[in-house]
Formats: structure tokens, sequence, C-alpha cells
């Protein structure tokens, strides 16, 4: 895990690629939708890819412009289910 502060100071914790991959593909097969997320490691905001149930090894800041290797950098994700 790594720790992300972001700008306002805000904690956020991004995991490698690959394990939160293989976590969201589990809970997407049991019926959840996932979005990725990942810390812009130029500007430091917290950025959700709009793309559900995908995961992607770059992502491009909407604040920044810059493109973050998430296969370097690590990432999260955003849960939604249905109660």
């Amino acid at each position: 895990m790594k720790k992300s502060i972001s700008k306002d100071g805000i904690e956020y914790h991004d995991y490698p690629l690959q394990e939160c991959a293989d976590t969201a593909q589990k809970l997407i097969k049991d019926g959840a939708t996932v979005l990725q997320k990942f810390t812009c490691q130029h500007c430091k905001t917290r950025q959700t890819i709009p793309d559900p149930n995908v995961f992607y090894t770059q992502g491009k800041c909407e604040e920044c412009g810059h493109v973050t290797d998430i296969q370097k950098h690590g990432c999260n994700y955003l849960l939604m289910t249905t109660i």
C-alpha cells in the first residue's frame, strides 16, 4: 500500500494495480460495479476513471493533464452495490 497526501492534506491509500483488479473482479462477478481511482502524481488530486468495471495501467488527470503510471503508483476503487 502507498499513502498519498493530497494538496489539501487528505490521505489516500493506493494499492498494487493487480491486487485491486483481482479483488474488483470478484466483486463484479457478485453483481457490484467498481470505478478505478488513482492519485495524480503531479498535482496530487484524487481521480476517478468513469468507465465502470475496467482497470487501466495509466490515468490522465482531469485537473492538470498529467498521465500517471498506475502500474507503478497503484490505485484503489469505488465500490457501488444495490441493497
